[in-house]
């Protein structure tokens, strides 16, 4: 494994075109480094498709929930420092913090909200917390908005953020360190921690103790702190117009001043390959002992299973059978912005690709530069699992309508052919296949994801694990 190359460079390239033509991504970019060393980087189509303006590996871009690792480092820097640990209670920096359990809230570390295993299902925070920046977004005379998201009040800050979940009308999902379900609210008040504990903003943490330490002179919160740096990304949104997908310029990014530890900061794919170094090479970006490598060891462990062949460590996921090597990851996903980080430490390779329209496959096509590194080929899939059968009776239990608080709504039926599929808004119906009691795999945008159906104390099926989230069942 000697090698900085991609084996089938044109075979990949042209993967890259075919996936960016399907789903009309203006602009697609990638970037992968051997032991620090930049080895490919490539742009398809614009970062400003109407001034044909092409990406760099300096075009700045959102990255989502990729920001939810920095947040960690933070933590992790903190526990170094002594000023905290992540086993102690949430209360201890945030004593107002209240859930609708009080005898689990008092339970909850930094730890729990770290890993997503707090037990707070998914609630609409987020959507308040963005309402200022969402209510700019255009409207259109049809009667159909862009994003049809939850009416909740503007939350401005954590403290408000607090008051919001403390009022919110949700049971938890199980005792602390339990049930996995992603939580943005957990991750917005590990930024209120940093705060707290640090002395100072958030962001401004993350600029004195990471950013600037790594050398990552374009990724920032907001573009006005950019300094002259003008390769800056549009931001495009799409929308259906009788059937067909429309994609448009929507240059308004949303941003949340309670929740951007969850996932606001902007980057690039040189940055981010700087960043992936920390994972890469024990804590360190170039001479910048980032963190400890001990610290870096705890980040990657997986703590708590979080899909079928995927585990959560602090804010990277972690696949232990990536073709036969421990694969570091993390997506992200917000408007204008399909971001994806990779690292396999062993082999000293990183990544990082990103896209200027939510809801496309980086995923998918950084995992296939990988594979092809791995010389396997590009368009396989990296969970192969044999199908199990079910008939009609024994899929009925799964069929249903499953929701979360957060807005996301799937609905499971069986259809003609006896095999169970599952309906989201907006989305082909997709198969559903069995692969182990209560576990089953769906393609979605070119990937396989996992879902899991959890049964009550009765052993009747309550809710399912479907996008990282625990959704309750309706009906």
């Amino acid at each position: 494994m000697g090698h900085n190359v991609l084996k089938k460079v044109k075979e990949f390239e042209g993967y890259c075109n075919e996936i960016v033509e399907k789903y009309q991504i203006p602009g697609y970019m990638i970037g992968l480094a051997k032991n620090g060393e930049l080895f490919y980087e490539s742009g398809f189509g614009f970062r400003d498709k109407e001034n044909e303006l092409l990406l760099s590996s300096d075009t700045v871009l959102g990255i989502g929930s990729v920001t939810k690792s920095f947040t960690c480092v933070a933590i992790l820097q903190l526990q170094e420092a002594g000023k905290l640990s992540v086993q102690d209670p949430i209360i201890k920096y945030l004593p107002e913090f209240k859930t609708s359990n009080d005898e689990y809230t008092k339970l909850m570390t930094i730890h729990h909200f770290m890993t997503h295993s707090a037990g707070l299902p998914p609630i609409p925070s987020l959507y308040g917390a963005m309402s200022k920046t969402l209510a700019l977004d255009p409207k259109f005379d049809d009667g159909k908005e862009e994003e049809k998201s939850p009416e909740i009040p503007y939350i401005a800050t954590y403290e408000e953020l607090m008051k919001s979940i403390a009022k919110g009308e949700y049971a938890l999902l199980g005792a602390p360190g339990t049930e996995f379900s992603y939580s943005n609210d957990c991750y917005a008040l590990l930024g209120a921690v940093v705060e707290r504990v640090s002395g100072i903003t958030y962001e401004q943490y993350m600029k004195d103790y990471i950013l600037e330490p790594a050398g990552m002179k374009n990724s920032v919160f907001h573009l006005h702190e950019l300094d002259g740096h003008e390769d800056i990304s549009n931001l495009y949104a799409s929308r259906k117009v009788d059937e067909e997908t429309v994609v448009f310029e929507s240059n308004n990014p949303w941003d949340a001043p309670s929740m951007r530890a969850a996932g606001f900061l902007k980057s690039t794919v040189n940055d981010m390959l700087k960043y992936a170094e920390i994972f890469r090479n024990e804590g360190k970006v170039g001479d910048a002992q980032i963190l400890t490598p001990e610290s870096v060891e705890a980040m990657t462990t997986p703590y708590i299973q979080c899909g079928y062949t995927e585990f959560y460590g602090y804010g990277v996921m972690i696949h232990p059978d990536f073709y036969g090597y421990k694969l570091v990851e993390h997506g992200g996903s917000i408007k204008g912005v399909s971001a994806q980080l990779n690292i396999i430490p062993e082999l000293g390779l990183t990544g990082f690709s990103n896209a200027n329209l939510i809801g496309v496959p980086s995923k998918k096509l950084l995992n296939s530069a990988f594979a092809d590194y791995l010389e396997q080929p590009i368009r396989s899939s990296n969970i192969n699992l044999a199908e199990i059968h079910l008939n009609v009776e024994q899929l009925q239990e799964y069929v249903g309508k499953y929701v979360s608080g957060e807005g996301g709504k799937v609905e499971f039926s069986i259809n003609d052919e006896g095999k169970l599929c599952a309906q989201m808004e907006g989305m082909v119906d997709s198969l559903v296949k069995p692969i182990e009691e209560d576990w089953f795999l769906f393609e979605m945008r070119e990937d396989e994801y996992s879902i899991q159906f959890k049964r009550d104390e009765e052993g009747k099926i309550s809710r399912c694990v479907f996008g990282f989230r625990q959704l309750v069942k309706t009906e």
